[in-house]
């Protein structure tokens, strides 16, 4: 443990001991940063960055830095969140209409719902089920996805596949 808190402490004490001349000390704590991080030691590494900014342009400059770091973090995790959900909806989407173009073919003579040029479910099945219409799909690309349901084009209804012959039977039956 004592180890640790020596080596935790070494990076920076080294950063600020001395004043920073502009151009080659600077180079060194950046290097040393760098032989940190592939030491796996992140946090130090960050540590001698943020020492060297202080040096380099006072506090102000450090927080200017640790605030431009934080917005582009923030950013980038948003961005990468709404891309991994676009993409997941995108395959549910592909899914479904595929499962529902499977099935229409191989028992009732059903619509087809292919997954259109836009990766989009056909507008029919968005405007007939229920839960659509009350802004909660994601359930229904959730139960698509997993195989678990689908969606009744007759009612819009979302309905378990063990439950299938049933619903055509008794609840939507021609």
């Amino acid at each position: 443990m004592d180890s640790e808190m020596m080596e935790t402490e070494t990076p920076i004490a080294t950063a600020t001991a001395a004043p920073v001349n502009p151009s080659g000390d600077i180079r060194e704590l950046f290097a040393l940063a760098r032989q940190l991080i592939n030491q796996g030691k992140p946090s130090q590494a960050l540590q001698v960055v943020m020492a060297a900014a202080r040096n380099q342009g006072g506090d102000q400059a450090m927080f200017q830095s640790l605030s431009r770091a934080r917005e582009l973090y923030r950013t980038r995790l948003q961005e990468s969140s709404n891309s991994i959900d676009q993409l997941a909806t995108l395959f549910a989407e592909c899914a479904i209409a595929g499962t529902e173009s499977s099935q229409s073919a191989n028992d009732h003579p059903m619509q087809h719902n292919r997954c259109s040029e836009s990766g989009g479910i056909g507008q029919d099945v968005h405007e007939n089920s229920i839960l659509a219409e009350t802004g909660r799909n994601q359930i229904v690309l959730d139960a698509f996805a997993d195989g678990s349901s689908f969606i009744c084009l007759q009612c819009g209804g979302l309905v378990s596949v063990n439950r299938r012959d049933e619903h055509l039977t008794y609840w939507c039956g021609n």
